[in-house]
């Protein structure tokens, strides 16, 4: 399972050995892998600033996944050709994610212990914020790019009736500089083909004989030329509509095509050019992200230790990974039995749901004996 549980207790003897008893239920039962979480020796502050701090972090927690939901999101749609190959580009620090969170070490050359709290908090918010402004600014200017290839692609598929005509025709299928004649350009659906042979020339009068030329087709209809004198064409128009033949208003000018040709050209080497750095700076940003998500999970559980269990600071943090989905209601029952004199009426509340408490609001999702939180990696599929 990609779900983690980080959990702290006291670290007295008392709470030690219900660490221990933890460990042997659920190794023995297999309900989850547990590993020792390492937090540094953090400057505590004052418990007034521990409690702001507290709302702080829970604020930066949901931020911080968010922003990497949405990295992760932004890898998916650039290698929209390769989407089998994502989560080899959603790497920590050059390792798969749970390998990182498994092994996580505090990284104190970018978020030094020594400094206070606040600092390190400060830190960690402005690196995600910019993060932030620049994932918004690069994407948007890769999606413009893409929206706008995409109507170009769009124009060159669909049917006769809405697709662009440009990459279909050629020059010689005009009749181009006549003052007097011009080529039209007529859709005929594909059961009509022989009455189309049969009676284009008598639609209307001044039609050229043996003008049409049938130049594309689709599952539908095919496209034909039919050249006549300019001043009949609106009555040739509505001949042919009442036979349902359908001219298409299309007028062969070379300085288009090629301006469409080119703009094709170049928002493909565009995105090709753009693809490379935008996808290198997603998977970089996406795991300094993650990095401090993480960290902030650690900062939280040291910050909730400190103000559920007191000073000094004695606590031991360690890393739950369910074994099955079916089992972690078994696992969190484990939790609360061995947990629950750290809060015997908190604990009574979560084992028995029924039990109501006067004055007492408690969910099992909302509190536990101990310092909880969750590590849900499965968000990022």
């Amino acid at each position: 399972m990609s779900e983690f549980w980080l959990i702290s207790a006291p670290g007295d003897k008392e709470n030690l050995q219900a660490l221990e008893r933890m460990n042997h239920v659920t190794s023995k039962s297999n309900l989850s892998h547990n590993t020792k979480f390492a937090i540094p020796d953090f400057k505590v502050g004052t418990l007034d600033s521990l409690v702001g701090l507290s709302d702080e972090l829970g604020k930066l927690d949901t931020f911080a996944e968010s922003l990497i939901k949405r990295t992760a999101q932004s890898v998916v749609e650039v290698m929209e050709d390769s989407k089998g190959k994502v989560h080899e580009n959603l790497l920590a620090n050059g390792v798969d994610l749970t390998s990182f969170v498994t092994h996580f070490e505090w990284d104190m050359a970018k978020y030094p212990a020594k400094q206070p709290l606040v600092s390190v908090v400060d830190t960690l918010a402005k690196q995600l914020a910019q993060i932030e402004t620049d994932l918004k600014s690069r994407t948007a200017a890769y999606s413009v790019l893409k929206a706008n290839l995409e109507n170009l692609e769009k124009k060159s598929t669909g049917n006769l009736f809405t697709r662009t005509l440009s990459d279909i025709v050629s020059k010689e299928d005009f009749v181009l500089d006549s003052e007097y004649l011009i080529t039209l350009l007529v859709i005929v659906p594909k059961s009509s083909y022989v009455q189309w042979q049969r009676t284009y020339e008598s639609l209307s009068d001044m039609v050229v004989p043996r003008s049409t030329k049938l130049i594309a087709e689709d599952s539908e209809a095919g496209l034909f030329t039919v050249t006549l004198f300019r001043k009949v064409t609106e009555d040739f128009k509505v001949k042919a509509k009442e036979n349902k033949f359908i001219v298409r208003e299309f007028y062969y000018d070379e300085k288009e095509i090629k301006r469409e040709r080119e703009e094709m050209n170049r928002l493909l080497s565009d995105k090709k050019q753009q693809y490379g750095p935008l996808l290198r700076w997603l998977k970089v940003n996406f795991s300094e992200a993650f990095i401090a998500w993480i960290h902030i999970k650690a900062l939280r559980v040291f910050v909730e230790s400190v103000l559920r269990y007191g000073l000094p600071v004695n606590f031991q943090a360690v890393l739950l990974q369910p074994q099955k989905k079916s089992a972690t209601k078994r696992l969190r029952e484990v939790l609360n039995s061995v947990f629950r004199h750290l809060d015997e009426v908190a604990a009574a509340s979560i084992l028995d749901a029924s039990v109501e408490i006067p004055g007492l609001q408690l969910s099992n999702q909302d509190y536990f004996p101990y310092v909880y939180f969750h590590i849900d990696l499965s968000l990022l599929d």
